[in-house]
């Protein structure tokens, strides 16, 4: 086994599968690149201080340029003695250079070496979720600008309440994801926060320049107390957070698409390329990519309580078991960024059978307008809303419909009833009465969607 960066003071080696338990390559090689970029920024501080000269440092920089490009190309070889990302970068560095590559680490630690490269992973990742989330906002804002004539039953408790548009249906997700993207972009301000120089715990030993690296690196702050710096992760745990709520948001919106594209509701129908069928069973079209949406929700939701779990008891600074931060981030990251291009083509390509939708309106979910019939009457709310339950029931007992109900039997519950109670039993203009902002009326409607796509014209 070739020279650790720790092994000076041990006389032998350590046991292999020791050395395997205590390594992290397999997992934070995925940080080779932010290794590059922070070493880079590290060696021109290393000159402001007199660590290095400028030709020593045009060495180191031509040198992690090779390595920058060996990983861009796919080329760069890990050997088996690779502890981190860290050690193969600097292996490989004197490789190139020489000797002079044992000056980079100068005055720096691995403890804020890794807490530098996971945060610049995650400033790099975090544009990438926010754009394949706002291109699902984008595939919604389509489907209720086509929609916008679909009517279909309005649930709660899962029971048929008030007719609603289908677009008012889907832009409900929209505005969910647009929470998601807040938090996102939050967490990248929040993320921005240097590290380096903060050596292992007690801060650089060298008045490197801190400010200049983090806007080297594109970071809007350094970290104040250096203790704090080496073992904060904060920001792995509020990205699970964050991440968990997108993932709830898909799981509500994968649990409705499993629920209406069955027979039972067939409000909507996939396309085939995004269908699974049976093994068994021929006629089966499955929406496995949307329960397997919904199944991963609890995985990535396990993830963050487990890394909280890891974090709720570290003593101060850095400890081994900060290693384990990275895994459920990346697999984490992994899955949304599989899981929402799939549903933003799934729902893209579906079909609505706005008849079907319609023809489950059945009359009684427009009791709550007979009752604002009455109060347009001049009788309070609360005795609408007796009197209209009394026209349910006599409905029920009479086996028709509130619409069916004759002039005779609503004006026989109240002389206030008119031939003009038609009108309480027209869906249209049911929807069409919900105009405040927020409601489900077409021009309330519109005017979300214009609301989103402004929105969206920001990004």
């Amino acid at each position: 086994m070739t020279q650790s960066l720790w092994g000076g003071r041990f006389q032998s080696a350590a046991d292999e599968t020791a050395f395997q338990l205590n390594a992290s390559i397999q997992f934070d090689r995925r940080m080779a690149l932010q290794d590059v970029r922070g070493s880079k920024v590290w060696a021109d501080a290393l000159v402001g201080v007199g660590v290095l000269t400028p030709a020593e440092n045009e060495q180191i920089q031509t040198g992690l340029a090779q390595i920058q490009t060996e990983f861009e190309v796919g080329q760069f070889a890990f050997h088996p003695t690779d502890e981190d990302i860290h050690t193969a970068v600097e292996r490989r560095l004197t490789e190139i250079i020489g000797a002079v590559a044992g000056k980079l680490h100068t005055g720096r630690s691995r403890n804020d070496q890794v807490a530098t490269d996971f945060r610049l992973w995650m400033l790099d990742a975090l544009p990438q979720l926010t754009g394949a989330v706002n291109e699902l906002q984008r595939v919604l804002v389509g489907r209720a600008e086509t929609d916008i004539s679909a009517l279909m039953p309005g649930y709660t408790h899962l029971q048929r309440a008030q007719p609603i548009l289908l677009s008012h249906w889907w832009m409900q997700f929209f505005w969910m994801l647009a929470r998601d993207v807040e938090r996102l972009q939050a967490l990248q301000t929040r993320t921005a926060t240097l590290p380096l120089g903060c050596g292992a715990l007690a801060g650089a030993p060298f008045p490197v320049d801190r400010e200049g690296m983090a806007e080297a690196l594109g970071m809007g702050s350094v970290a104040q107390n250096s203790l704090d710096a080496v073992s904060n992760r904060d920001f792995a745990a509020e990205f699970l957070f964050v991440a968990s709520m997108i993932a709830i948001h898909l799981s509500k919106l994968s649990e409705a698409m499993i629920l209406y594209t069955s027979a039972e509701f067939r409000y909507f129908t996939l396309d085939d390329a995004y269908s699974t069928g049976s093994s068994l069973m021929p006629q089966k079209k499955n929406p496995d990519h949307f329960e397997l949406a919904r199944g991963k929700t609890g995985t990535i939701i396990g993830k963050l309580v487990g890394l909280l779990t890891t974090l709720k008891g570290l003593p101060s600074t850095y400890d081994k078991d900060l290693q384990e931060d990275k895994p459920p981030v990346f697999e984490t990251m992994d899955t949304l960024l599989l899981i929402l291009p799939v549903l933003a083509g799934a729902l893209d390509t579906l079909t609505v059978h706005a008849d079907r939708m319609e023809a489950a309106i059945d009359p009684s979910m427009l009791a709550t307008d007979l009752a604002d019939y009455l109060v347009g009457k001049g009788i309070p709310f609360r005795e609408a809303h007796h009197l209209t339950g009394e026209a349910v029931r006599i409905a029920e007992v009479a086996g028709v419909t509130l619409a069916d109900l004759s002039l005779d039997a609503y004006q026989h519950i109240h002389p206030v009833f008119g031939p003009d109670v038609v009108d309480a039993f027209d869906v249209r203009k049911s929807v069409a009465r919900r105009s405040a902002t927020g409601g489900t009326a077409p021009n309330a409607v519109r005017t979300q969607i214009e609301r989103a796509k402004a929105l969206l014209a920001e990004k």
